[in-house]
């Protein structure tokens, strides 16, 4: 998605969803959650990525979530859920109520459901299958589109 998002993206990736401790709302942020949330109020907007687990949301991705409602992190932040598994539906259904919940910018345009997704993109996280690739195309342009018009 970073590739079809050419050069006008620069793309941050956080990796350290596992590392941020479980959410506290009577605890003041750690530092590794003061860190994620400063990536997150430093974006123009969030892409996420995401398997389903067990018919729902993986649980470090939640917990991430749950450590910016405080702060309204997303908040009117133009946002893209993707979510790709085996079947996905019961998962992404469940991460859009709680985007919407903390009012996160996203559309139809900018959500995306990619089932059996194995067969569809390789090892090397390239899409193979053309009409995966084809909706995946037109979300970046939707989601890139959100991100031109919130900066102007």
């Amino acid at each position: 998605m970073a590739r079809l998002g050419g050069a006008t993206w620069k793309v941050t990736l956080f990796d350290g969803l596992a590392g941020l401790p479980a959410f506290n709302p009577d605890l003041d942020p750690p530092s590794s959650v003061q860190d994620f949330l400063m990536l997150m109020a430093q974006a123009d907007g969030i892409l996420i990525c995401t398997p389903e687990y067990a018919m729902g949301v993986p649980g470090s991705l939640k917990n991430a979530i749950d450590w910016t409602v405080g702060v309204s992190a997303f908040s009117g932040k133009p946002t893209a859920l993707v979510t790709a598994s085996l079947a996905g539906q019961k998962g992404h259904a469940s991460l859009m109520e709680t985007l919407r919940v903390i009012e996160a910018r996203v559309t139809d345009e900018t959500q995306l459901v990619i089932g059996h997704a194995q067969t569809k993109i390789d090892v090397a996280s390239v899409i193979t299958d053309p009409d995966t690739l084809e909706r995946v195309t037109q979300l970046v342009r939707a989601f890139d589109d959100m991100l031109w018009h919130a900066s102007s």
